[in-house]
């Protein structure tokens, strides 16, 4: 009797204690906490046959609850992702946005510069030939925002122009047609009526705008690929894992208890193989733009370029103007001696037409622009940030098993979900890259199907590598690789994807030299008007100014 009794208490209290440890209240409160509206939540635990993710067993959650929390786990790790890459993506947009803004603004500045400081000094026969210059500035805007333009050919063109317009004003007692002036550009070897000048700023200015251009295309680029790649696209291999990493503890019972790190690390890495695949080729786009920052603020710096080229140009006019009596004596010893042009033109002499030189350069005069800042202090805001986003897409998983945002931490190994209950995880952490899970313990991954589109990604970025690493010797160079389907759509500088404007297939290169940034450099070759005599003018200009200063 006694031992009957015994056994009745005993089943008794078991039964009460089985009853606590299947209620499901807790798990209730979590799913209205999370804002899940559910038809039905268990009181207490029910067998889980129907589970198809979370064990098997008696669980507190429905067969709708478990394809909700499918669903849920989907998009929570959208979320994180995108919150995630919130802050590159911000970054690379809004400079982007600036350099832009500084370098089309410095072009507007400079070109009314010009022309306030031209107007004043050379007055009407200015005016009469002013499309010149605006040609050459509508040129070299057009190559900023990528345009198919030369830059060699685009200055070489913009002098022989001007050689036109200033022989046949210094010789305006003569009437010069369009044939004669074919005639002297066989003679621009030989004749360098600028002195120095065109040469000194062909190659400074063709670096310079190679740089600026090529930099703030690379910005685009990197936006590009960093908002595409933060579009994640989940295998359904993936959302089974995370629904198991982040709700399968609500079905236990245990809503409270978040994953382990390094279980969460595996699911990270398995549904972000792809993604770190990404980080080799970020890394050498990154390493490029940084080399080519170092040269916007260096020896390509544009800002010193252009801002003092009012006063380059104007050396080069009053080269031409001392000069002319030299150079126009071996024009006609090769091209013969124009017809007089009679009483109907002005005799001017060559005083009357170009009578003053430019006041010395002052930097108190630089113009504000839309950044705000100067080009070095851009330079040095982003090449900070560059830095930090290495090794970015490879460092996904890591920065997502944190605390703060999916797991329990490294103090509480125990206390943590492994995937079946609470306790330790044991599987070793699966390395970085879709080859390196063939063995996750967590998400099924076919290491033999890369994800097209992230290798679309991958080759923009190489792409854009080539081209900064070339913009970083001074040259320029044009893609015509199909395969570069990456990134994006351009705007304002400059296309982002392969950029097929580039320069039509000419490479330009600048000399390796190392410019004198110690005074106002002589770079601001400025473009063109399209002209018939352009090489021979360029070399014209050069050669009457030489033998001046010799």
């Amino acid at each position: 009797y006694m031992l009957g009794f015994t056994v009745v208490i005993l089943s008794l209290m078991s039964s009460r204690a089985d009853f606590r440890a299947r209620n499901c209240s807790e798990v209730r409160e979590a799913c209205v906490g999370k804002g899940f509206s559910f038809t039905h939540v268990p009181l207490q635990e029910i067998p889980g046959q129907h589970l198809r993710v979370c064990p098997q067993g008696n669980t507190c959650c429905t067969q709708e609850m478990e394809d909700t929390f499918g669903q849920q786990s989907k998009q929570d790790f959208e979320n994180l992702v995108d919150e995630m890459s919130h802050e590159l993506r911000s970054i690379l947009t809004s400079r982007h946005k600036r350099f832009d803004e500084f370098f089309l603004e410095l072009l507007e500045n400079t070109e009314r510069s010009l022309n306030e400081m031209f107007v004043r000094t050379y007055g009407k026969p200015y005016m009469q030939n002013s499309e010149v210059f605006e040609n050459l500035f509508a040129e070299l805007k057009r190559y900023y925002t990528g345009g198919n333009v030369n830059l060699e050919e685009m200055l070489n063109d913009f002098w022989s122009r001007l050689l036109e317009r200033m022989f046949t004003l210094l010789n305006s007692q003569y009437v010069i047609t369009e044939d004669y002036l074919e005639c002297i550009s066989k003679y621009t070897d030989q004749l360098k009526p600028f002195g120095d000048v065109p040469r000194k700023l062909k190659a400074q200015v063709t670096r310079a705008f190679i740089a600026a251009r090529t930099f703030v295309q690379g910005l685009s680029v990197g936006k590009e690929v960093a908002q595409r790649v933060s579009k994640v696209s989940s295998t359904p291999a993936c959302i089974r894992a995370l629904t198991k990493l982040l709700y399968c503890p609500f079905c236990q019972g245990m809503p409270t208890v978040k994953p382990c790190k390094n279980y969460c690390l595996n699911v990270m890495k398995g549904c972000l193989a792809n993604q770190a695949d990404l980080d080799p080729e970020w890394n050498q786009y990154i390493d490029a733009m940084l080399l080519v920052a170092q040269r916007l603020e260096g020896p390509f710096n544009i800002e010193s370029v252009m801002e003092p080229i009012d006063v380059k140009i104007s050396e080069a006019i009053m080269n031409m103007q001392e000069n002319s009596a030299q150079v126009t004596y071996r024009v006609f010893q090769g091209c013969g001696e124009p017809k007089p042009a009679g009483m109907t033109r002005s005799a001017r002499g060559v005083s009357d037409v170009f009578n003053a030189r430019f006041r010395p350069y002052s930097p108190d005069e630089r113009p504000t622009t839309a950044a705000g800042t100067s080009l070095d202090r851009l330079v040095v805001d982003i090449k900070e940030k560059l830095k930090l986003s290495k090794k970015f897409w490879s460092n996904f998983p890591e920065a997502m098993c944190v605390e703060e945002r999916v797991t329990a931490g490294n103090a509480s190994d125990e206390e943590c979900w492994n995937g079946h209950t609470k306790g330790r995880y044991f599987p070793e952490v699966q390395k970085d890259g879709l080859t390196n899970q063939m063995n996750n313990p967590e998400v099924g991954v076919d290491i033999t199907r890369p994800d097209t589109f992230i290798r679309q990604q991958i080759m923009a970025l190489r792409v854009m590598t080539n081209k900064l690493k070339n913009a970083y010797n001074g040259n320029d160079i044009y893609f015509q690789d199909s395969s570069d389907e990456g990134s994006g759509s351009g705007s304002g500088s400059g296309c982002t994807e392969v950029c097929p404007t580039d320069m039509d297939g000419a490479a330009t290169e600048a000399p390796l030299v190392k410019a004198d940034r110690s005074g106002p450099l002589d770079d601001s070759a400025l473009l063109l008007a399209p002209s018939v005599a352009l090489p021979t003018m360029l070399a014209l200009s050069a050669l009457a100014v030489h033998r001046q200063w010799r």
